[in-house]
């Protein structure tokens, strides 16, 4: 049973910012040439026709016996390996003037991947990802994919200093944070390309739903794949899908052990090992403890641990079997923000941080507020290669999760005179208990073949699922301190000075009455990706979903199902080897009810008592773009124009209709990887537009918009950036910097048609590195130097709330690695 108490105590030690590789040694360069020389006279002598075996026995004293008269096979070999041995060997690259030989070069930055490195990344610049990690679905590189995909490699997480996905989401262009309220859960929320993808979310390539809180421990690298994409992730993804690839065993040992310390209170602590057992055999395991406050806050803490483990064995040359265990464990205080305030006769407004609050003010109850988000995640997968044609695989997905909070949202102020001292504002509780659990099964057959010139990667498979949301709140979160009579379930408190924050609550309890969903879903899809001469690249592919869902409570039961048909086809030109022009399209289904931590139809849910079923909302998205590898491949420079357009769109009011369209546009930029061996960069530009074309429900705000047809869309970000590079000074200092830039974000209801607005921001962060020894690196990061006032999201009400984003803080990470 899980324990939904609260912790408010701080465990130690927080998240390490960067792993960096060792540099090589001359001395195992030097090794490493010899035995390359070793190959290449090797591989001479095997091309020499009927050479006799030669035998050589060691000596074993001083004085030996005449050597025998060479044969004449015996002179012609050693005639061709003095030839061998003359010739000029090409250089690796034009020298500025001869070197002597054979003395050995100093050792170069990323000369040999570390053995933590990520494998999906390009050697020697980890900021460039080459491949997502489902090698089937997306056989060709990134580079040759018509598709942006922006991956994050851990590299690049761990430079922004990111230790959760919320953290990615914040300082990555092109994705927007959004919040939870009654009727949707408090957890990872984003926006891609303007639309809701919070149960879009993959670990491991299968389906993360019902809405969680994740880390960033386990992870080798985040996918955000953008725009529609059905055919590859199933029902849903209409502006994209984030997946996250956890860290898998490897053929090689390494140990890595970091801790952190910041001015937030942060105390962490990571630890990642792997071990070869046998040739065959790879095992590997990670650790997490982390106690910690947040920057600006009051009160709230963050406090984290979990574990992974990952097993591969290989049996048979033809056969791999591999297995991870992923927990973790996030609790604290929760922080929902500040009230946004608007007076009664006004068209503007602003949160009251901007009006003279504190930031740090905190509207919740430390004694009775906690958040807790936990999950435990298995998965077993198999692989058998029949031929160098065929192969089989198949991934087996348990899962079960924990998402329990008690939190007050502040809303509605109330002026009382011109001073704001004297204001007040409604602290509304607001609750869950929800426990998601998940069944999945996907089987895939991939056949590489040629028809002429042409080669072909194509995919049949299908996937199974049973995903399972039992959800509660808790019982009497008011009259619980103030009494059974409290004739409100809000409590009001002062704006400037909340004086109830340290009141005694007894521990929250769960309300018995829960609402539970089911959803099953039965998919098959097919593939194919045909590569002429790695000159014209065509995929294509299709995919059937077959989805139910039902939701009940004790009272009521609903149903709906769906079965859905998408596809999408691209090609790709390549004029030059290293330059990619392609064109897209792609198709998306979001049925009704899928948003699954929502029991209301009003944020995406199927109520148990609704009586209106839609259609599924169909999506159809264009794209256009080029992808150059450029400074020698090692960096990746792409650019995209895309154009998403969702037709029977539910339109909510006050009554849920279908038939709303709107589309969204813009371009999308993006560079990763290396300029030179010492400068790394990574960074994203998004440029957006919006309109909705077609409505049936009044706006939320009469009194400023008459229509919803016109507006742009709401809760989103249509302009942002990010750019994070790093510079190798020498081989022991190493320095780097990020900024992130949002624009103004109009909330509202489908359309931006509240009247509400967030201001647009900048952030700034900066981190220096140092090699302190052969295999000790020190790091001294500030994230948000300029401890800027900005915000994470709000609420799509007239008076919402507003999450309050981290203030100034700094961090000094030791990393050892062995």
């Amino acid at each position: 049973m899980y324990d939904v108490t609260t912790e408010a105590t701080h465990s130690s030690i927080r998240r390490p910012l960067s792993l960096r590789g060792s540099a090589v040694s001359p001395g195992a360069k030097l090794a490493a040439a010899c035995l390359a020389g070793v190959a290449a006279s090797g591989k001479a002598e095997a091309q020499e026709s009927a050479l006799p075996a030669l035998t050589v026995d060691a000596p074993t004293q001083r004085h030996r016996a005449a050597a025998p008269k060479p044969t004449p096979s015996h002179q012609r070999a050693r005639a061709s390996l003095r030839q061998i041995a003359r010739a000029p060997q090409p250089a690796a690259r034009p020298a500025a003037s001869p070197q002597p030989a054979p003395v050995a070069a100093p050792a170069q930055p990323n000369a040999q991947q570390a053995p933590d490195a990520n494998p999906y990344a390009e050697p020697g610049a980890p900021y460039k990802v080459n491949h997502v990690a489902n090698a089937s679905k997306f056989p060709e590189s990134i580079a040759n994919t018509p598709k942006t995909i922006t991956v994050l490699s851990k590299e690049v997480l761990e430079d922004k200093g990111t230790t959760s996905l919320k953290d990615v989401a914040r300082t990555t262009a092109g994705v927007t944070l959004g919040t939870g309220e009654g009727g949707n859960a408090f957890g990872d929320r984003f926006f891609v390309r303007g639309f809701d993808v919070r149960n879009d979310i993959f670990i491991d390539g299968v389906r993360d739903p019902g809405v969680s809180i994740r880390e960033n421990f386990f992870t080798e690298q985040v996918e955000i794949m953008r725009g529609p994409g059905s055919s590859y992730a199933g029902r849903g993804t209409a502006g994209g899908a984030i997946n996250i690839v956890p860290k898998q065993a490897t053929d090689q040992n390494f140990q890595n052990i970091e801790g952190t310390m910041g001015t937030d209170r942060t105390r962490r602590i990571t630890f990642d090992i792997n071990q070869v057992i046998t040739p065959t055999l790879s095992v590997r395991a990670g650790g997490l403890l982390q106690g910690a406050s947040v920057a600006g806050r009051n009160v709230t803490t963050d406090d984290r641990e979990g574990a992974f483990f990952a097993v591969k064995w290989t049996p048979l040359d033809s056969l791999t079997l591999s297995a991870n265990y992923i927990y973790t464990k996030l609790h604290g205080i929760p922080d929902f923000g500040v009230p946004w305030y608007r007076a009664s006769n006004a068209v503007t407004g602003a949160p009251v941080t901007e009006l003279g609050v504190k930031r740090d003010t905190f509207y919740g109850f430390a004694n009775r507020d906690f958040q807790e988000a936990q999950q435990n995640i298995a998965t077993l997968n198999g692989e058998y290669r029949v031929n160098d044609l065929l192969t089989f695989s198949n991934k087996l997905r348990a899962e079960e999760s924990l998402l329990a909070y008690v939190g007050s949202l502040p809303q509605r102020v109330t002026a009382t005179g011109p001073s704001i001292s004297n204001w007040t504002v409604s602290a509304n509780p607001q609750s869950r208990y929800q426990v998601t659990d998940v069944l999945a099964d996907q089987v895939e057959a991939k056949l590489t073949f040629r028809t002429g010139e042409v080669k072909h990667t194509a995919v049949a498979g299908g996937e199974f699922s049973h995903e399972f949301v039992k959800v509660h709140s808790y019982a009497n979160l008011v009259s619980e301190a103030f009494g059974g009579g409290s004739t409100s379930s809000t409590v009001t408190q002062s704006l400037t000075d909340p004086q109830y924050t340290n009141i005694a609550f007894p521990t929250p309890t769960v309300n018995p009455a829960s609402t539970g969903i089911h959803v099953a879903t039965q998919s098959a899809y097919l593939l194919d990706t045909a590569n002429w001469n790695d000159f014209i690249i065509v995929n294509g592919g299709v995919r059937m979903d077959n989805y139910t869902i039902t939701s009940g409570n004790s009272s009521a039961h609903s149903k709906a199902d769906a079965l859905m048909f998408n596809s999408n086809a691209g090609v790709v030109v390549k004029p030059l080897p290293i330059l990619s022009l392609y064109g897209a399209y792609a198709t998306s289904s979001n049925p009704y009810g899928a948003e699954l931590d929502s029991t209301s139809y009003a944020y995406g849910g199927l109520s148990p008592t609704t009586t209106q079923i839609f259609g599924p909302e169909r999506n159809l998205g264009y794209e256009t773009g080029v992808k150059a590898e450029l400074f020698d491949r090692k960096l990746l420079a792409t650019a995209a124009l895309f154009r998403t357009e969702k037709k029977n769109a539910r339109d909510v009011g006050a009554t849920t209709t279908a038939g709303a369209a709107y589309y969204i546009e813009g371009v999308d930029l993006g560079l990763g990887g290396n300029i030179t061996e010492d400068w790394s960069v990574n960074a994203g530009l998004v440029l957006m537009r919006s309109k909705v074309t077609e409505s049936h429900t009044a706006p939320a705000n009469t009194t400023m918009y008459a229509t919803n047809v016109g507006l742009q869309l709401a809760n989103i970000a249509h302009e942002s950036f990010n750019l994070l590079t790093k510079y190798r000074i020498d081989p022991t200092w190493e320095v780097g910097g990020q900024a992130t830039y949002m624009s103004k974000i109009y909330g509202g209801t489908l359309a931006a048609n509240a009247g509400t607005v967030l201001p647009d921001h900048w952030r700034f962060d900066g981190f220096v590195e140092a090699n302190l020894a052969r295999n000790v690196t020190m790091k001294v990061a500030v994230n948000n130097i300029f401890n800027k006032l900005y915000y994470d999201a709000f609420y799509r009400s007239l008076s919402p709330f507003v999450m309050v984003a981290p203030g100034r803080a700094a961090y000094v990470t030791l990393t050892a690695k062995f």
